[in-house]
């Protein structure tokens, strides 16, 4: 609009008032965004959902990814295919002001925004709302695309349809993607009589699924990204409605408030390779936020860097245990530990910073940082959230410290009998009994994947400047 036409601002009161309308339509800040979202889990949400990001990629879109829940694998495929960092949405864990933030910080910079769901679109914490896609999509006031696997079904996918469309006003259903569509005849039993706009209908196929191991799908820096991905999705579904849909999303505001960042205060070696892999993208910006410069390194591969902090997140340290055995960092670990330097571990990085690890087929030494042995079960021994307090005890883990996460995992523990554990939950299993954090001077590891708070991140940047102050 030519608003010169109207005057100077201070003499035209109408042209001022063009002018803030304007601004506050472009501080309203506008996201494309659409959420992927199933009737329950493996219902082929995941393919439609990488399908499309795919596919956005490819017509040239900048695409934010995000995911429903405290899962790490789907993310990496997410950030794969777009080749932005995958964020998790999770409101038990974040609550849902940190949510918001958490959304549009991370759309900067981006045409669009594709999330895709968790479970089915209303399964919440204990059978609650809280947590589920459909809280996040009221939150964020996203539009749904909501994933039917229709095998074995023709009519019945409308009384589907009509239900999750009509049980929750609060949240919309802009249309459904229909899965496992076994022929073009069965293609028109479904459209026949459709009340709730179908916007694909998309075939049965096997080349497009992923592998899975004993804690979900592998990893997404594992596989190639498949040629097919995103052109099954532009044959099979309506892409130009689905971005149509996106953009019609109401706008959300500016809640961009980060606060200030540090830079050059701590240094923190973040063990990241196909062992260690389990992080959450928030947690290392609430690092790196705070003054800490993040070193990557391998544990198989690399000497221990020189740094104030270790961090030792979870993945799959069991698939690689003899390289973790030889590996350079297991006896430096015990050293630098010995010598003060404090460490973070979580789930499987608790495990590597144990005695060792034992299966089916033979044991293996690992860091001896921890009073504990690890062994692998055939299945898991803990899933679900957590809820804790730190009692206080290591340098990383401040007293009062609320802990807020997720664990998942196949081993236990065996800790000796005068371990000391730094975390109290009201919700989870922990190590043992509920008790979680077990650690040795400034050393702890949990079986929490947490979602870092403000506080937890400060006590880990103060426990590595009380370090660097005493030792650099």
């Amino acid at each position: 609009m030519d608003l010169d036409r109207y005057g100077p601002y201070t003499d035209n009161p109408f042209r001022l008032f063009l002018k803030t309308m304007i601004e506050e339509m472009v501080k309203a800040n506008p996201i494309p965004r659409i959420i992927i979202a199933g009737i329950h889990s493996n219902c082929g949400k995941t393919t439609v959902a990488r399908g499309l990001m795919a596919a956005l990629v490819k017509r040239g879109f900048i695409v934010q990814p995000f995911k429903v829940g405290p899962d790490f694998i789907d993310p990496s495929h997410h950030s794969q295919i777009c080749g932005r960092a995958s964020r998790n949405l999770d409101t038990v864990m974040m609550g849902e002001s940190e949510v918001r933030k958490t959304f549009i910080n991370a759309c900067k910079g981006a045409d669009i925004a594709v999330i895709e769901g968790v479970m089915g679109m209303f399964d919440g914490l204990d059978g609650t709302p809280q947590g589920s896609t459909a809280h996040i999509a009221r939150i964020l006031k996203a539009p749904i695309i909501l994933v039917i696997p229709v095998k074995g079904m023709s009519g019945s996918v409308h009384a589907i349809a009509e239900g999750f469309s009509k049980y929750d006003p609060d949240v919309t259903i802009s249309g459904v993607i229909l899965n496992m569509v076994g022929s073009p005849r069965h293609k028109t039993l479904l459209q026949a009589g459709k009340s709730v706009q179908q916007l694909g209908f998309i075939p049965v196929t096997r080349d497009l699924e992923i592998g899975s191991r004993h804690l979900g799908l592998v990893m997404g820096e594992e596989l190639h990204l498949p040629d097919g991905l995103g052109s099954m999705i532009e044959e099979h579904a309506d892409i130009s409605q689905l971005i149509s849909i996106a953009k019609g999303a109401p706008p959300l505001g500016n809640d961009d408030d980060n606060g200030s960042v540090r830079t050059g205060l701590v240094s923190i070696a973040v063990a990241s390779d196909p062992a260690f892999c389990f992080y959450y993208q928030d947690n290392l910006d609430r690092l790196r936020r705070s003054g800490a410069e993040l070193i990557f390194f391998s544990p198989m591969r690399d000497d221990l860097p020189e740094v104030d902090l270790i961090y030792l997140g979870g993945g799959y340290p069991e698939l690689y245990a003899p390289a973790l055995e030889s590996g350079p960092c297991r006896n430096q670990l015990r050293t630098a530990a010995e010598d003060g330097l404090p460490m973070y571990a979580e789930c499987g990085g608790l495990m590597y910073l144990g005695r060792g690890l034992e299966t089916d087929t033979g044991s293996v030494q690992w860091a001896d940082v921890l009073p504990i042995d690890a062994f692998m079960e055939k299945r898991f021994q803990a899933l679900g959230y957590t809820i804790g307090v730190s009692n206080g005890g290591p340098a990383v883990a401040p007293a009062g410290t609320a802990i807020r996460g997720h664990e998942f995992h196949y081993s236990r523990l065996d800790p000796d009998r005068d371990a000391r554990y730094a975390i109290t939950l009201s919700r989870g299993t922990g190590i043992t009994d509920g008790h979680d954090g077990i650690f040795v001077e400034n050393s702890m590891g949990s079986y929490t994947h947490a979602y870092f708070s403000e506080k937890m991140t400060a006590g880990l940047i103060r426990a590595a400047c009380n370090y660097k102050e005493k030792h650099r």
